[in-house]
């Protein structure tokens, strides 16, 4: 047992400083990328008004520290291996990502997703099911990832056009 009597005065205790509105931006990128106004909604509470909010974001991007490009992209490599264009775009949309950054990286997307959903589906079976229950799980497995239907099917089915 602690038996240091300074530890139950707090009158010793030296004032928690506040953490400026900056330094709390800055500690929430230096962990990861974020978009703006994914930024914007978490430093919102913390901030004295919305100018205050506004002027901070836009002194981060023209310094380079906040990329909206630099976040799709990330999440785009990131979620790529393991996920389709649509869930990709969902999840984009969800982080407040503008629309038209979100089409042109669905659209980059689209081009490699039959390797992707072949990568992801060798990873988790390897082998096409030998009957019809066993292929229907693997592509609600697909499926729910966010492949395209016609992908799934090419790499489910094994389509001879699929190459």
């Amino acid at each position: 047992m602690d038996d240091d009597p300074a530890r139950d005065r707090p009158a010793d205790r030296r004032p928690r400083r506040e953490i400026s509105l900056l330094a709390r931006a800055l500690s929430y990128l230096a962990r990861r990328e974020h978009s703006r106004s994914e930024l914007a909604r978490k430093l919102a509470p913390h901030a004295a008004s919305d100018e205050q909010l506004n002027q901070l974001l836009d002194d981060l991007e023209a310094k380079k520290l906040l990329s909206e490009a630099r976040f799709v992209e990330v999440l785009a490599r990131s979620r790529g291996e393991r996920f389709g264009a649509a869930r990709i775009k969902q999840e984009l949309r969800a982080h407040g990502v503008q629309p038209d950054l979100v089409r042109s990286t669905v659209n980059d997307l689209v081009k490699s997703e039959l390797e992707r959903a072949r990568a992801v589906w060798q990873r988790r079976f390897g082998a096409v099911a030998p009957d019809a229950a066993g292929r229907a799980k693997q592509l609600r497995f697909l499926a729910a990832r966010g492949f395209s239907a016609e992908v799934v099917r090419k790499v489910v089915c094994g389509s001879p056009e699929d190459e």
